[in-house]
């Protein structure tokens, strides 16, 4: 048997109320595929899972215009200059991201048990890109990995994108994550991929962390059935190493010193729009209005299918279909976004939110990829 060219090597068959429930476990996350994923077993009371620890850790990244810090995943523990004013500069030309962040540079020593790594993130701007080279390894604490959800290591994976400055928005959204790729990287050059590739069938019985072969896809956060691993930065590993955030990647905005008192920019989206976490004006376009907890437009279904394995053993809010967008019933659109000022974009851009309600991060781009 095998999933997505991981072979399973564990399968766990249970009894619970009569039906077998068969967990095969190989990994988690959107083409996480974690060899040797420990199968999960799901109580009738769904019981909360554990929680992996990681907060943040000292360090600052250089946003200076003559930084000449190393990009090489293997600098060891050289570090950049951090000069870094707390100035993300301002966008230069009307429908440009240009001049925002565009010479973002870290490069240091990540003392954290679980990574034992120089983190390397490298952006810069260049004609009509904006470019990223990082080595994937996150730039604060992390819980430990591997751990009992997730038994994989965090390492060196190689990080080269570009992303367009001059971002377009469209009636349209492009689902992304997985196999799709990326839906965007924060500036530390850690992957952004909020989905799963756990599923359930219709039955309920058969449950996998890896694969996507069921009906039902099962989220990484806001629900204790199965355990993936996260961390206190709502983040855990693939199998190649790569660490990557499902939520608020809480650690690095501690990094940037976000705070309920100023917008925090924190990546940027596969369509070149930027991301940031929490926090908006409560008037999209007033910059003088107060900053308030953006909250997303989904909700719980009301009208549960018939098909869906049963809520009395995988409560609503378990798989991504248990969750409905209503526009208007928040604050953002079905990707996470919406056109305001910004404290980079004072004429306003669509940008989009990292939030602690449903969906975390965004599933979809707005902008054309």
């Amino acid at each position: 048997m095998k999933c997505d060219n991981i072979y399973f090597n564990r399968v766990i068959a249970m009894t619970l109320s009569a039906s077998v429930l068969v967990f095969t476990g190989c990994g988690s996350s959107s083409g996480d595929n974690n060899a040797d994923q420990v199968a999960q077993s799901v109580q009738s009371d769904n019981s909360a899972s554990a929680t992996n620890s990681g907060a943040a850790t000292s360090g600052s990244a250089s946003s200076s215009d003559s930084s000449d810090a190393s990009t090489d995943p293997n600098a060891g523990d050289t570090s950049s200059q951090n000069d870094d004013d707390g100035s993300n500069g301002t966008a230069q030309t009307a429908g440009s991201t240009d001049g925002v962040l565009c010479d973002y540079v870290y490069n240091e020593f990540n003392d954290s048990a679980s990574v034992q790594a120089t983190s390397s993130a490298d952006w810069s701007c260049s004609g009509t890109a904006r470019q990223l080279v990082a080595n994937g390894i996150p730039d604060h604490v992390t819980g430990t990995f591997p751990n009992q959800g997730n038994p994989n290591t965090i390492s060196e994976v190689n990080v080269s994108i570009a992303y367009t400055l001059t971002p377009t928005k469209t009636d349209t959204t492009s689902t992304l994550g997985g196999p799709r790729g990326a839906t965007g990287y924060v500036l530390n050059g850690v992957k952004i991929d909020a989905n799963t590739a756990g599923s359930c069938d219709d039955s309920g019985n058969s449950c996998s962390l890896v694969g996507n072969t069921g009906n039902w896809s099962i989220e990484a956060l806001g629900q204790t059935s199965f355990d993936f691993g996260t961390d206190d930065n709502n983040a855990h590993v693939q199998p190649d190493g790569s660490y990557h955030y499902h939520g608020m990647p809480e650690g690095f905005i501690a990094l940037r010193s976000g705070s309920q008192s100023v917008m925090t920019l924190i990546g940027w989206a596969a369509d070149g729009f930027p991301i940031y976490a929490r926090y908006g004006y409560s008037e999209a376009d007033n910059a003088q209005s107060a900053l308030k907890a953006m909250q997303g437009s989904y909700q719980l279904v009301e009208n549960v299918s018939s098909n869906r394995p049963s809520t009395a053993v995988y409560a609503l809010g378990t798989f991504a279909q248990d969750w409905e967008y209503v526009a208007g019933s928040g604050d953002l659109d079905e990707c996470n976004g919406r056109f305001g000022v910004t404290p980079e974009f004072p004429e306003g851009i669509y940008h989009y939110y990292a939030t602690d309600s449903y969906p975390y991060f965004q599933r979809c781009v707005k902008g054309q990829l």
